[in-house]
C-alpha cells in the first residue's frame, strides 16, 4: 500500500508537467522563491529519491551533486529529460524497496542522527513529493492558469 501511494504521487508529477513549455518550466513566478520551478523541483525529487534510497538506505554511494533547489541556478536539462531522469530513479527506488524489507534500517544517516527504516524513508517520500505537489499545483496556476490534473 505505501510504494502505491508514493506511486500514484510520483505519477502525478509527470502529469503536472503535461503541456508545458521549456521556458514555462523555468518560470519562477513566486517573488520570495526565485529558485522555484517546474524544472528545479523535478529535479528535486530525482535528488530526493537518489539521497534516501541509494545514499541514506543502501549506503552505497555519495551524492555527487547539491540539491537542486539550493543551487543558484536551475538545472540546465531539458524538462523531458529532467522527468525522464526522475522517472529511471524511481525505477531503481522500486527495485530497492522491492529488495528490502520495510522494517530494515538504512545503512547511513548524517551525524547525530538515528538510522530510521525502510518504512519512514517511504513514508517520509509520500509527505515529501506530496508536498512538492502542492507547489507544482501552483507554480502550474500561476504560470498557465492550469489547475487540478
Amino acid at each position: 500500500m505505501l510504494v502505491g501511494w508514493l506511486d500514484w504521487q510520483r505519477a502525478t508529477v509527470r502529469l503536472k508537467c503535461v503541456g508545458l513549455s521549456e521556458g514555462q518550466a523555468r518560470l519562477a513566478p513566486l517573488p520570495s522563491s526565485p529558485r522555484m520551478t517546474v524544472a528545479t523541483l523535478v529535479a528535486h525529487l530525482r535528488w530526493v529519491e537518489l539521497a534516501w534510497f541509494e545514499v541514506s538506505f543502501l549506503g552505497t554511494r555519495e551524492l555527487a551533486t547539491e540539491d537542486p533547489l539550493d543551487l543558484q541556478d536551475p538545472p540546465q536539462a531539458s524538462l523531458d529529460r529532467l522527468l525522464s531522469e526522475y522517472d529511471a530513479q524511481c525505477v531503481r527506488s522500486n527495485e530497492i524497496l522491492a529488495a528490502a524489507q520495510l522494517d530494515d534500517l538504512e545503512a547511513w544517516a548524517p551525524a547525530g542522527l538515528e538510522l530510521v527504516s525502510l518504512r519512514w524513508i517511504v513514508t517520509h517520500l509520500i509527505e515529501e513529493t506530496a508536498r512538492h505537489l502542492g507547489h507544482l499545483d501552483a507554480l502550474r496556476e500561476l504560470i498557465d492558469g492550469t489547475t487540478s490534473y
